[in-house]
């Protein structure tokens, strides 16, 4: 009995990918399918970068379709292609960058410039192209994370600043620019455009995705953010704590209400285990950020826990993706970077920068 490419389909849609929600067929991701008597070749291309998930993939694929009679060999192809997908209306893309994702917080003290940076670091470790943007042009923490407090940026051209490269990424901060002792001392004009020089003044270099650490709360930066840059996607930090709940509400429907889209919520905080005893405590509550995903109808990305270990990697200039790439942590933080980019994945795409610019002259 020959082996049929409707039997091969049936046997790839047994298997529900955990970061689309779906099966590959209904999702778009197989490209091919070559049955050549029992030997079947199949073509998967994911949306989202995968390094770390790609095996795990392919090894379930296979035993799904080695399951079907007649068949004798299976070989699974698995890659990614990390397109643009769509932003608010009326406002530009920005050179070099095909994704930008936003990591924000209602207040401050949730953890969620640590997640940022990991974020992004983890977006890397998984193949993608990443940068990080330090919105919070108050209090910059990320060169100080990323171990770059004393670089300052070159200008090749002598119009725009290169970014600064840290473990693969490419980051810019007004920290990089004044003194780490000086205080901002701006309104909130001279801060957005701050931000949007910073932003439209570096010369990203081909960039899959740009994370934004926005400073906390709802105020100039955030609208300018809305109004003026591309955002293709949102991530809400929070902790199990009523109180941060509240404020993070707030961050969430504030895109709601300027057309971003919120990817989903990470709890940080999440519980300590004593380093001593092993005793498990929910020090800020328990269940907070599942509630707040589940009224709100976002997903819960992933919880971090309170551990020491995180804390003193960022202060020490190297966050715990890079400094423990194989720790349990490290695995949450990519984990939480192929649901962001699995769920940016299934927006619609952005063609814009596919299409020719069409210039009228009079002759």
């Amino acid at each position: 009995m020959s082996v049929t490419r409707t039997q091969i389909e049936t046997a790839l849609k047994q298997y529900v990918d955990p970061y689309l929600e779906k099966d590959l067929i209904a999702a778009n991701s197989v490209k091919n399918i070559v049955v050549d008597g029992g030997k079947v070749s199949v073509d998967v291309q994911l949306g989202f970068p995968a390094a770390g998930y790609r095996d795990t993939l392919s090894a379930k694929l296979t035993d799904n379709v080695k399951a079907v009679a007649g068949v004798t060999g299976v070989t699974i192809n698995v890659t990614s292609n990390i397109v643009s997908h769509t932003v608010q209306k009326g406002v530009k893309p920005i050179t070099g960058v095909k994704n930008i994702i936003a990591v924000a917080s209602g207040k401050g003290g949730v953890g969620k410039s640590t997640v940022a940076v990991n974020l992004a670091l983890a977006l890397s470790v998984e193949g993608a192209r990443v940068g990080i943007l330090d919105a919070d042009i108050y209090g910059p923490s990320q060169p100080r994370m990323l171990g770059v407090m004393n670089v300052k940026p070159e200008s090749s051209d002598g119009r725009s600043l290169d970014p600064v490269n840290s473990y693969n990424l490419q980051v810019m901060s007004i920290g990089f620019l004044v003194d780490q002792d000086t205080p901002m001392i701006w309104r909130g004009p001279m801060v957005t455009q701050a931000l949007t020089q910073l932003l439209n003044d570096t010369r990203w270099n081909e960039l899959d995705y740009l994370v934004i650490d926005l400073p906390p709360g709802t105020g100039d930066i955030q609208l300018t953010l809305a109004q003026k840059v591309p955002v293709s996607g949102a991530v809400i930090v929070t902790t199990p704590q009523d109180i941060a709940l509240l404020d993070a509400i707030k961050g969430l429907k504030m895109f709601e209400k300027v057309d971003v889209r919120v990817l989903g919520i990470v709890e940080n905080m999440s519980t300590h285990i004593c380093s001593k005893c092993g005793h498990e405590e929910h020090i800020f509550g328990a269940g907070g950020g599942q509630r707040m995903a589940s009224d709100n109808k976002v997903p819960l990305l992933g919880s971090l826990p309170l551990e020491m270990s995180i804390r003193v990697q960022t202060d020490g200039g190297k966050p715990t993706v890079a400094a423990e790439p194989d720790s349990r942590i490290a695995h949450i933080y990519r984990d939480i970077a192929r649901r962001v980019s699995a769920k940016l994945s299934m927006q619609a795409k952005d063609f814009s920068s596919k299409f020719p610019k069409i210039v009228i002259q009079n002759t």
